[in-house]
């Protein structure tokens, strides 16, 4: 038990270091961690008047490969479901633009790289 909860903190952790990333960028906080039947969408934000769906990836080694390759064509489908639930579930979701974006963390924590990929996938 004692590994989740180191492995949640550090999660936790990376999310809060991606939102102030986006946040110093301009982008303004609508949710974190919506949850749904779908999956979850780490951060849920506005830039302009477009809807941003954020993706956070932290790796602390390049051993298993970067953030970008870790969000697999199965990853981003229940990415794109739970957007879409979101959408419905809370706004007019028929004229909305939106895009979907990965945060990747890498290095050290206390002195993290911080790749913002936008328009990361679309949703078919």
């Amino acid at each position: 038990m004692q590994g989740f909860e180191n492995t949640r903190a550090t999660g936790t952790h990376g999310e809060g270091l991606a939102l102030r990333h986006l946040v110093n960028e301009g982008l303004r906080l609508i949710e974190r961690n919506f949850n749904s039947r779908y999956g979850e969408i780490d951060i849920i934000m506005r830039d302009a008047d477009e809807w941003v769906f954020v993706e956070v990836r932290l790796r602390q080694s390049p051993q298993f490969g970067g953030g970008l390759e870790s969000v697999t064509r199965s990853k981003q489908k229940k990415l794109i479901n739970t957007a879409e639930y979101y959408m419905q579930k809370h706004h007019n979701f028929h004229f909305e633009s939106c895009r979907f974006d990965i945060i990747e963390i890498s290095g050290k924590l206390n002195k993290p790289h911080i790749n913002w990929i936008k328009d990361a996938f679309w949703a078919d």
